[in-house]
Formats: structure tokens, C-alpha cells, sequence
């Protein structure tokens, strides 16, 4: 096989030093040809030194490339066209992967049988559960990146998270590449740039191969294990869905651009929010109630954007009803 593993990077110099020396010391079997590329997304700090320190003390293994133009979606495009492997495999630079991960990450890849592959995401191995947080349900823990699916292997059905995944080339060549209005830049933290690509795939017929072996440790800093971190997250998770998927074609009511039935969990989210008393709970209603939020913020922008309102509404703003309800 030929792989390259692609590592986009911005004003993050000390952990990425951490991140490459931990793939440099990755095993792989002789006859896999491998390299590393270093996307600097026109950083400001000593990222550049630190990528081509490496690219001196690994001359054949890593290489350095600069994308000027800002925004984690574009450095991901520009790694995928300067990729010289049939294989990419994705990292962030914040992680520390295990020596076997990116030979567990692409083995299902050495055949025809799929495209893409995903692999486990853990917190650090310090990490501590806060009191506030429950770590129940698929995507509890989603704002750390963690993505954890057991440790047996199987097809996926859902998409792999970026710090973790690869893919064939020639599935980009196919399915485009990463989304830009979707993924961190300049002023906005709104991600699911990964998320959304793995959907265009599953939905076009690709098969994905989860594979537990393939373990990437990702960091749970102070400043992300706060309320205020996670709430954000989901603000902002929740206008990424609305981008990726539009307006909810069940939405029968909207006004300005807005489905009514948003105000509805709104209220909902809100009134549960003020009545629960158990501390994980309590703020598992009032994240969802930021989600509610930041959906209907983006609802908003869209029909904005549009320079019209959806159909459901009329031209004013005025509550209408749809050509197609019944009375």
C-alpha cells in the first residue's frame, strides 16, 4: 500500500510537536510506503519550524506544505491534492496515536471491500468525568471528540470522526472534497466538515469499516471540560446540521425562515431545563436547549442569505400556510 497521513494544523506549534512524534513512530509493514504531510493552515506562531524540523530529521517519511487560505476545510483539500498515497488517513494535531494505529486504520483498505475506515477516539488516559456530565448515550462525549463503538469490528452505519479515519483517494475523487462552508476558521468554530463527507459516502453506497485497534488519545484540557465549552459545542453542532441538511422537510409551519416547531422545543427543552434537579440531567435539557438555539440562529442566517423566506412563509414574514396542508 501507499499511504500519506494528512495532519492540518493551526497556532498549535507544542502539540503538534507531541502529535508527529507519535505517528513518526509508527510500524507498519515493510512493504507499505508511507508519509506524513504537514498542513500549516497559515499559521502565526512556530508551527512552520516544528513541521520542517521533522521533515529535516525524517527527510523521506514527512513533508511540509502551506495553505494561506484559512479555514481547516481548505488545509484538508489542499493535503488531499498533494497526497502522493491511493490512501489517506486523517489526524489532528492535538492527538497522540498508538505505533499500531495507522496499520490497524488501513488494513480493511488493502482490498476492494471498502473505502473508508474509522477508528477509536479516547480521552487521555488522565481524564476524569466532570459531576455535571453524563457519559450516556453515543454522543455524550462528542465535544471531546471521543468516539468509541466497542471493541469489536463491524460496518459502519455512521460516519468516523476526522482525527481518526481514512479513506481510498479516489473516494474524494468521486465525492468531492471537504464541505467549506463547514469546519473551524477564522471566527467560527462550526465543525461536521468530517461528519458530513462520511455521510456523502455511506449515502452513495461506500462501506466504512470500524476497527477498535486503531486508537487515537485525543486531549481534554481545562478549558474544555466547562460548561460553557460543551454548550458552545452544541450551539454550533446544531447549526453545522442545519447546514448540512437544510430545513426539516416535516417542518409544515415556519415564520422568518423558521420552523415553528423549534419554538416548540424551545419552550419544551426550557421548562425541563428549570425543573430537573439532577446535576447531569439538568444540564443535558439545557445543552439541548442551546442546540434549539443555534438551530433557529441558522435557520434565521439562511433564509437571510436566501434574500427570500422559505416556502412556508410569505414574503412579509406572515405566518402562511403550505399550498399542500390540508385544512
Amino acid at each position: 500500500m501507499n499511504i500519506s497521513v494528512i495532519v492540518c494544523t493551526y497556532n498549535r506549534c507544542e502539540s503538534l510537536r507531541s502529535a508527529l512524534n507519535s505517528v513518526a513512530n509508527s510500524k507498519l509493514s515493510d512493504d507499505v510506503t508511507w508519509e506524513v504531510l504537514v498542513v500549516d493552515n497559515n499559521s502565526s506562531d512556530q508551527t512552520g519550524e516544528v513541521a520542517k524540523e521533522f521533515c529535516r530529521q525524517y527527510p523521506n517519511r514527512f513533508r511540509y506544505l502551506f495553505e494561506r487560505q484559512q479555514g481547516k476545510s481548505y488545509a484538508l483539500n489542499s493535503g488531499i491534492r498533494e497526497a502522493r498515497g491511493d490512501i489517506l488517513a486523517f489526524m489532528d494535531d492535538d492527538v497522540t496515536v498508538e505505533t499500531s494505529w495507522l496499520q490497524h486504520l488501513t488494513a480493511p483498505l488493502a482490498d476492494g471491500d471498502w473505502v473508508g475506515s474509522g477508528g477509536r477516539i479516547l480521552p487521555e488516559r488522565t481524564f476524569s468525568l466532570p459531576h455535571w456530565l453524563s457519559s450516556e448515550g453515543p454522543c455524550a462525549l462528542a465535544p471531546l471528540a471521543v468516539f468509541d463503538l466497542g471493541s469489536d469490528s463491524f460496518d459502519l452505519a455512521e460516519p468516523p470522526f476526522g482525527t481518526n479515519m481514512a479513506f481510498r483517494k479516489k473516494v474524494f475523487e468521486r465525492y468531492g472534497g471537504f464541505r467549506t462552508d463547514l469546519g473551524p476558521s477564522p471566527g467560527s468554530e462550526i465543525r461536521s466538515e468530517d461528519t458530513e463527507f462520511g455521510r456523502r459516502v455511506l449515502s452513495g453506497g461506500g462501506r466504512l469499516r470500524y476497527e477498535p485497534l486503531a486508537v487515537v488519545y485525543h486531549p481534554a484540557p481545562a478549558s474544555r471540560l466547562k460548561r460553557e465549552y460543551f454548550l458552545a459545542w452544541w450551539f454550533d453542532k446544531a447549526r453545522a446540521d442545519v447546514r448540512e441538511f437544510g430545513i426539516d422537510p416535516g417542518a409544515r409551519w415556519s415564520i422568518g425562515g423558521i420552523p415553528l416547531c423549534l419554538f416548540r422545543k424551545f419552550i419544551l427543552w426550557t421548562a425541563r431545563w428549570m425543573i430537573t434537579f439532577h446535576v447531569s440531567r439538568r444540564f443535558d435539557c439545557k445543552r439541548r436547549v442551546w442546540s434549539v438555539v443555534g438551530s433557529i440562529v441558522e435557520h434565521r442566517r439562511m433564509a437571510r442569505r436566501q434574500g427570500t423566506l422559505t416556502k412556508n412563509t410569505g414574503s412579509n414574514g406572515e405566518l402562511v400556510r403550505s399550498p399542500n396542508d390540508k385544512m
